[in-house]
């Protein structure tokens, strides 16, 4: 029997998986949204409430008196606000018949400057459209002239209520959803407080097989910071109201109560609650006051205090995004507007956050937390090379000088330059990239270390050489950087004698990349205690051994130290990795060579008081 040489998998791939797992949740979030509404809204109030019960628990009081002490007082306030908001608002449709004469007057005060041409233009199409759209009065064939004109009643059979629910939810209207999602949420909230550490428990059980520990990590940053945000932004929002009301109140704004109510209200609403809020009392100002004074005193006040809060206090308290990019919020608002309506909208920043925490750790849902998250996606020594790829020399220029800001030279060799380096390093030895691109790489890197080098010349080299500034022996040491084998290892080692100069060695030389041979000539013209053999691991380390060798041979009085710069395994492992014969230390960053520079001339000044040391004087004084 023939049987198919290429059959169909049996699995889907994990992508698709995703994928479809992903469209099941949106199905179910928005079919089954009457259920996770009450849900998702009792979790966000029990983060929110949950600090308060927790301060109560403090002073000795239960759990469950604190709940319901927490639960009866929230209650308490919203249905006395709720009560005056509601009396306000019934009255601004009771004097509705008395501001249209105002809104009237301002009609027609803004039509009579309105004479230019496109508003002509725009009369004259809509009066157009209008005949157009309207359909002809014409008697249909066979009607009489008496009944022209009239159309069938139409009659509607109405049953009478079965049970005495669904006589209230007749009797209740549109109201009926909103007040059975209120009793709900009041429920659930009162439940998941009293039983706060056990729902965690359980939701660390399910989701911890084997990964408990980070299951519980994310669960308690949940907890925390979730609460935190919640709170801090309800103070903001509720004090932000109160001073909106208040300054309403002092212009002379009806109603004052209500708009500062309904500015906390929406301010939980990304980007446009806000101006929602202002739009509503700048209309009433409009309507009940003659003239434009009172209207933008109202929109004056709205800066004002958007300024202050958005600009200074939210920053200070919990960040400007809360750890979400703008346009997350923004997409975020949309998707869950669509999902579950003006719910949604205001659950829109605290679902998402969770939905970050999601993929913070949970290693297959992490692309959640780069999407959404305000995280950088990319690191500064990626960033840097990765504009170095695209050829775009001034912007990563641009990217070196602002990360510059607040660091030394040697900061900003140690945490962008020599990363990045190694980085293309990986990728020219892979073959992800040509020869073309690395010189390229290689040449940018060396002209913006030179012009910092030329720019910074003023500066201390930092924290790493400010230690051995006084020691005589150290400014006269000759210390030569030699590159174990290539561009990027011959840049490491002009950025380290560039910092050696700059912490006031008068003699440092960083030898070119050459032939063995060549390097080790050029050496012998002058006269040097230590040399430093530059490398970038993992693919200059058999080359920084090879050349270590060669220099015992040949200069048997040189103190070698090797740099493994950014060696992930620390000193003790570069040690291994290099060899304990062939070198006398090894480093894996500048801090470190300043001080094997320092403990090995000190070295050097504890043999000169017992006895006169051979100095390496050049080639003369080495046995061949």
């Amino acid at each position: 029997m023939l049987r198919p040489s290429n059959p169909m998998p049996a699995a889907s791939s994990p992508k698709s998986s995703l994928i479809i797992a992903l469209g099941v949740i949106v199905a179910l979030l928005y079919f089954g949204r009457g259920i996770f509404i009450p849900v998702a809204l009792s979790f966000v109030f029990s983060f929110l409430l949950t600090p308060l019960v927790s301060w109560l628990q403090k002073l000795r009081i239960g759990r469950v008196p604190a709940v319901l002490i927490v639960m009866t007082f929230c209650l308490a306030m919203t249905v006395m606000v709720g009560w005056k908001v509601a009396a306000q608002l019934l009255e601004i449709t009771t004097h509705l018949g008395d501001y249209r004469a105002n809104v009237e007057e301002k009609i027609r005060a803004v039509r009579s400057h309105n004479r230019a041409p496109i508003v002509q233009a725009t009369n004259t199409v809509q009066e157009l459209n209008k005949q157009l759209s309207s359909p002809p009065n014409q008697p249909a064939k066979g009607s009489n002239a008496g009944t022209r004109g009239v159309n069938p009643i139409p009659v509607r059979v109405t049953t009478p209520p079965t049970d005495f629910f669904q006589n209230l939810r007749n009797l209740l209207g549109p109201l009926a959803g909103t007040i059975e999602t209120t009793g709900l949420v009041i429920i659930f909230v009162t439940f998941m407080l009293i039983n706060w550490e056990d729902l965690r428990n359980r939701l660390i059980r399910l989701g911890g097989e084997g990964r408990l520990s980070v299951v519980t990590q994310a669960m308690e940053e949940a907890s925390r910071g979730l609460s935190h945000y919640l709170l801090l932004q309800f103070l903001v929002n509720s004090c932000y109201g109160a001073i909106f009301g208040t300054c309403l109140f002092l212009i002379g704004v009806p109603h004052a109560l209500l708009w500062g109510a309904l500015a906390t209200a929406l301010r939980f609403v990304p980007y446009v609650g806000v101006w929602i809020a202002c739009a509503f009392p700048a209309a009433m100002s409009v309507a009940v006051f003659p003239g434009w004074k009172h209207a933008l005193l109202v929109f004056a006040v709205f800066v004002a205090l958007e300024i202050v809060t958005a600009n200074a206090i939210e920053p200070w308290l919990y960040g400007s995004h809360a750890g979400i990019t703008p346009f997350a919020i923004l997409v975020a608002a949309v998707f869950w507007a669509t999902l579950w309506g003006p719910v949604g909208l205001i659950l829109s920043v605290p679902l998402t956050l969770c939905l970050i925490l999601v993929g913070r750790y949970v290693p297959r849902m992490s692309f959640l937390e780069v999407l959404l998250g305000d995280a950088p996606a990319l690191k500064p020594e990626e960033l840097y090379y990765q504009r170095l790829l695209a050829a775009d020399q001034d912007e990563a220029r641009a990217l070196a000088e602002s990360f510059f800001e607040g660091k030394s030279l040697q900061q900003v060799y140690e945490s962008l330059l020599v990363p990045a380096l190694r980085l293309a390093e990986e990728d020219r030895h892979t073959e992800v990239i040509g020869d073309r691109s690395a010189d390229f790489i290689a040449q940018s890197t060396r002209e913006l270390i030179e012009d910092l080098g030329e720019r910074r010349s003023a500066e201390p080299p930092g924290a790493g050489a400010e230690t051995y500034l006084d020691n005589p022996k150290f400014a006269q040491a000759g210390i030569v950087c030699i590159p174990a084998r290539d561009q990027a290892d011959e840049l490491v080692a002009a950025m380290l004698a560039q910092l050696l100069q700059k912490a006031g060695i008068k003699k440092v030389r960083a030898l070119a990349i050459d032939t063995v041979e060549n390097m080790l000539g050029a050496m012998e013209e002058e006269q040097f205690e230590i040399a430093f053999v530059s490398a970038l691991p993992p693919f200059a380390v058999g080359q920084a051994r090879s050349l270590c060798k060669r220099l015992h041979a040949r200069f048997p009085n040189l103190a070698i130290i090797v740099g493994l710069w950014g060696f992930a395994g620390g000193v003790p492992k570069a040690q291994e990795r290099v060899g304990r014969t062939c070198t006398e230390a090894v480093c894996t960053n500048f801090s470190e060579a300043f001080m094997q520079v320092h403990r090995r001339l000190q070295a050097d000044e504890g043999d000169a008081s017992e006895e006169t040391p051979q100095k390496f004087t050049g080639p003369k004084a080495v046995a061949r």
